[in-house]
């Protein structure tokens, strides 16, 4: 049996400890051994490929798009990377947003998965549902899962006061 909070992805023998959040009307798990940038990508090691990682958007950034329909990247594989860089888009039903990248290194290509169905980055946003896989490390300034919570939480208060979802 598992531990509340804890789940076994469908194609991994691992565990994750999720970690809960909860603020109005939005609520969330997040990875708990994920890191997380400032703008609300997700970023896991690959395991078993060392220096390989994969980012994708945070359950919140789903939210704020709606389902996407698109997924394009501008750079190659084999392309450096860098943080802050516009490195492609996504179109969702909501809204449509350019995709920066929040890792130091070489890009190693999109997630195949979203060329035949985009939306799984928002039906399965920690496992399938990944963007793009870079070889490198991290941004500089990224945070451990509670660190984005408590930016998450300033984020939406911020949104409340200025009216948004009203």
């Amino acid at each position: 049996m598992l531990e509340p909070g804890t789940k076994r992805h469908e194609r991994s023998t691992r565990f994750v400890n999720f970690v809960r959040f909860k603020h109005a009307r939005f609520s969330a798990r997040f990875p708990e051994s994920y890191r997380y940038s400032r703008s609300h990508y997700w970023m896991a090691p690959v395991e078993g490929e060392s220096g390989m990682w994969r980012v994708g958007f945070t359950k919140f950034a789903t939210r704020m798009l709606g389902e996407l329909v698109e997924a394009r990247f501008k750079v190659n594989p084999g392309d450096a990377v860098a943080p802050g860089e516009e490195i492609g888009h996504v179109e969702g039903f909501k809204a449509a947003s350019d995709v920066l990248c929040v890792m130091n290194g070489t890009f190693a290509g999109m997630n195949p998965a979203l060329e035949i169905d985009a939306c799984i980055v928002k039906s399965d946003p920690y496992e399938n549902g990944w963007l793009y896989a870079a070889r490198g490390g991290p941004e500089p300034d990224d945070l451990d899962v509670h660190g984005y919570v408590a930016l998450l939480q300033e984020t939406i208060q911020k949104m409340q006061e200025a009216g948004y979802g009203d």
